[in-house]
């Protein structure tokens, strides 16, 4: 099999977006994470603070988290729109990584796509965190738990998937067990 493009969905702290950024970096492939807020942000003039705190995370998971505007769409549905038209723009012109924003359903249906989801266990998530951006101990598990959960509500949202669930992707990797080279190791010799 080709794969032309790589989605990586991750758990945050698990080291999914190191990980893309690598795998990309290894296999000359173009690599969109905020690359691809700015360009949601230039194309669907939503500020591009607002594309990256809420392009991928509900910020309710209840009943009103997704209520409508006068026009019939919600501020959420739009952004959606928006990241969906570019991502199957970039995926058109292929060999890329594009990491989160539901990418592994919108690209679904082409057959040049792999699919990886990257999990971790909460100590190595939490230890990653502290590590890389000098958070403090007593709030991360909470942050890690929250902000999965509006992960997890986002994309049940717009995919009526269950995100983590291993089905949905063609391969899932523990990098708290394997580590994030071998993961990168995994994944290149999968596209390779």
């Amino acid at each position: 099999m080709n794969y032309s493009v790589i989605t990586i969905t991750r758990e945050f702290g698990s080291g999914g977006r190191t990980i893309a950024k690598k795998l990309a970096d290894d296999l000359g492939f173009k690599y969109y994470d905020y690359e691809l807020i700015q360009q949601v942000a230039k194309e669907s003039g939503f500020a591009e603070s607002f594309v990256e705190e809420f392009g991928e995370e509900s910020q309710n998971t209840g009943f009103f988290a997704y209520l409508t505007n006068t026009w019939g769409t919600s501020v959420s549905d739009q952004l959606y729109l928006a990241e969906r038209k570019v991502i199957l723009e970039l995926a058109e012109q292929g060999n890329c990584v594009i990491v989160g924003r539901c990418a592994d359903y919108i690209l679904e249906e082409r057959t040049d796509t792999l699919n990886v989801f990257i999990y971790a266990d909460m100590e190595f998530k939490k230890d990653r965190i502290i590590t890389l951006y000098g958070e403090r101990e007593e709030s991360i598990e909470k942050r890690i738990i929250d902000k999965d959960k509006r992960r997890k509500a986002h994309y049940k949202y717009y995919t009526d998937r269950n995100w983590n669930r291993a089905a949905n992707y063609h391969i899932s990797l523990d990098s708290g067990k394997l580590g994030v080279e071998k993961c990168v190791e995994i994944i290149e010799s999968i596209v390779k």
